[in-house]
């Protein structure tokens, strides 16, 4: 009987691993989620006090709840829409829970802010806020600091979205970058990426966004005409399981603001 006894809990113990063996998998395999907060700016009025709020209260202040690197991205100066990127990156879904609270809490505590905090309802610091979230594709789990040789007021950072016409597109899409991949191609030829990841909320969906980034604007031309030119990606790119899975792109240059981490 005894023997009877041990054999059951053994393979009780073995099916209860069994069980967990893919929840394990699954969170060992699990990546960061990212925040984009896009701040749209109509005057250089409100860029200076949104640039003065992130710079010496905003970025701090996450600095201090442990997210040790923050991206603060602009549009270029030849840009008509002037617009500020916040990128912050959470290791879970629960750390972006009420973090613009706990923030905002956080920099209200002193008179440096006023000018942001306590603006007015006619002089407001930004017309509106758009806030995209995302998880990281599974081939780069982890942001990237850029490894860049170039004074970031040269810099290139390009922000893409790519929209699929279907989610099945979509997904597809995101296919082409693990499995087919794309992610490994960009790493080949040297185009430091920040992040790839799936937008799970935000206004363009379905669609998936990366970040790339280049020591200036030629610099940037020369990576990917190497990338068009590459023998690699010609056959991806001709393959029949992945044609017509971006149905639309946007492409968006920036550079990163002095106090930026990234």
């Amino acid at each position: 009987m005894t023997f009877y006894k041990n054999l059951f809990r053994s393979c009780g113990l073995c099916l209860l691993l069994v069980l967990l063996l893919p929840a394990c998998k699954a969170l060992a395999a699990d990546g960061y989620y990212y925040q984009i907060k896009v701040y749209h700016l109509k005057d250089k009025a409100q860029e200076d006090v949104l640039d003065a709020y992130l710079k010496d209260a905003y970025v701090p202040a996450l600095h201090k709840m442990g997210i040790k690197s923050v991206g603060v991205f602009k549009s270029l100066e030849t840009d008509t829409a002037k617009r500020i990127y916040v990128f912050v990156p959470f290791k879970s879904l629960k750390d972006l829970n009420e973090l613009d609270l706990k923030v905002f809490t956080a920099t209200s505590a002193t008179d440096a802010n006023k000018a942001y905090i306590d603006a007015s309802y006619k002089t407001p610091p930004y017309t509106r806020v758009e806030t995209i979230i995302l998880s990281a594709f599974r081939e780069m789990l982890t942001p990237a600091l850029p490894n860049l040789t170039a004074p970031k007021a040269e810099r290139i950072y390009e922000l893409r979205s790519y929209e699929g016409a279907t989610e099945k597109y979509y997904y597809n899409k995101v296919k082409m970058f693990n499995d087919g991949n794309e992610v490994g191609l960009f790493n080949r030829l040297g185009f430091n990426a920040v992040f790839y990841a799936s937008v799970i909320a935000g206004s363009h969906m379905p669609n998936l966004m990366y970040m790339t980034t280049f020591n200036n604007k030629a610099d940037r031309d020369k990576h990917w005409e190497a990338f068009s030119a590459d023998a690699e990606w010609k056959t991806l790119v001709a393959k029949p399981e992945y044609q017509n899975n971006v149905s639309h792109a946007d492409i968006i240059f920036l550079h990163p603001a002095d106090y930026s981490d990234f």
